[in-house]
């Protein structure tokens, strides 16, 4: 079970040494790896330049390569991952950020589905969050600030008047501690980070852990987990661009959505408080539909943010019957599924969270060249980013994004990749 402890020992830091021996030394952070076996494989030594994990029980494999050096002479280490299917998942310590995801269609050629950069370099320039872990909060906060417990905290403005994924140096932008990882016929990479009380302008420190696991079943499971010193608020999201197809825009993929209802926004995206049926709107995903069948319908929502860049609010498969009092956890429920009908590639996503903000590309404007030499034009890519609800710390009818002491931050998302025959 998952290890609690207090305050006081939320907030020593070790000094010196490795922080590996000093994680083993540390028996709640064992816990805080998201209660998985770790693996038994070794650790590359500084003259290993790779990781085989051909042991691995699970039938994945794990290898480490080296991808890159920051500006202050870390060394970026890439991780890759790959099942017995040929299904590839790549990503890095920086950011938690996702490379690549290798995916076949229905007859068999294998594509690259998601946005990004051929090195490191690209992800070190101002980026649009290409498949990265976002953090401490992700979604917008308006104003950039909140109160909590009668005390008003001020956050960077980095997305006009408010506050966006986490501020200036976000949990995109720091190099994470990783490790191999397995968990039954799954293996992956276990990032850790301690984020410090004040970062960003966010009361309290956060031992935090997030697991990236492949399975055979194509599924790639990220699991997040938190402790909190102080009350603050965390909603820790994945914002991988997805091009089922590969290249192109993304106008003819089909999309549903598990929700009746959406938050519909002000002029700055910010949620009106409100919730809005999606029944006779162009936000009714109920059923599958083409993303570019109604995105450029003359809608006051849809022009805020030039297409969709919305919360909706899920239908829970089991009534919400296991959701707690602040929505913070329950079973796994299907948000969305998407069918790219030329390839016949499917993504299909479940998760523990009560929102699915879906975002349709709409500031990509070409003037980004990523993988390949592809120029990233206007909706050339979707995110579809499971999370609690925007700006919830300035929304009492919102469910809750407040972390206490004592308390366990805990979610889980499932992107499942398929073909459509």
């Amino acid at each position: 079970m998952f290890t609690r402890f207090s305050a006081t020992e939320m907030t020593e830091r070790a000094s010196g040494g490795d922080r590996l021996a000093r994680i083993a030394r540390q028996p709640r952070m064992v816990c805080l790896l998201g209660c998985m076996a770790l693996s038994a494989c070794s650790v590359a030594t500084e003259q290993e330049t790779t990781l085989p994990n051909e042991s691995i029980a699970s039938g994945v494999t794990v290898t480490q390569t080296p991808f890159g050096t920051l500006p202050d002479g870390r060394t970026v280490q890439l991780f890759t991952l790959r099942n017995a299917n040929g299904v590839e998942v790549r990503l890095i310590d920086y950011g938690g950020i996702v490379l690549s995801i290798l995916a076949p269609d229905r007859d068999g050629n294998f594509a690259d589905i998601t946005l990004g950069y051929d090195n490191l370099d690209g992800y070190l320039t101002e980026t649009p969050y290409f498949g990265a872990l976002i953090g401490r909060y992700g979604n917008r906060i308006g104003g950039g600030r909140f109160a909590l417990d009668d005390v008003e905290y001020e956050l960077a403005t980095n997305n006009g008047a408010n506050h966006l994924h986490g501020g200036d140096v976000g949990y995109d932008k720091v190099l994470w501690a990783a490790d191999p990882i397995e968990n039954g016929d799954a293996a992956g990479v276990a990032l850790t980070y301690e984020s410090p009380d004040g970062e960003e302008g966010y009361p309290g420190a956060l031992d935090l852990s997030v697991s990236y696991l492949l399975n055979s079943d194509n599924e790639l499971v990220i699991e997040y987990r938190a402790l909190a010193n102080k009350p603050t608020p965390v909603n820790l999201t994945h914002h991988s661009y997805f091009n089922l197809a590969g290249s192109g825009n993304i106008l003819g993929h089909e999309l549903m959505i598990e929700a009746d209802t959406y938050t519909p926004v002000d002029a700055t995206l910010i949620p009106t408080g409100e919730l809005a049926a999606v029944s006779g709107t162009p936000f009714d995903f109920t059923a599958p539909t083409a993303i570019g069948a109604r995105i450029d319908d003359e809608n006051e929502q849809l022009g805020f943010g030039g297409g969709y860049d919305h919360n909706f609010v899920l239908v829970r498969a089991d009534d919400g019957a296991s959701v707690s009092v602040d929505g913070r956890l329950s079973a796994l429920s299907p948000a969305a599924r998407v069918v790219e009908p030329a390839s016949g590639r499917v993504l299909e996503v479940e998760t523990t969270e009560p929102g699915l903000q879906f975002y349709s590309g709409n500031f990509l404007d070409g003037t980004i060249r990523g993988k390949d030499g592809q120029v990233y034009g206007h909706r050339s890519g979707f995110c579809l980013e499971t999370q609690h609800f925007p700006d919830s710390p300035n929304q009492p009818g919102f469910p809750s994004t407040i972390l206490r002491p004592g308390e366990e931050y805990h979610s889980k998302t499932v992107y499942r990749f398929s073909v459509d025959r």
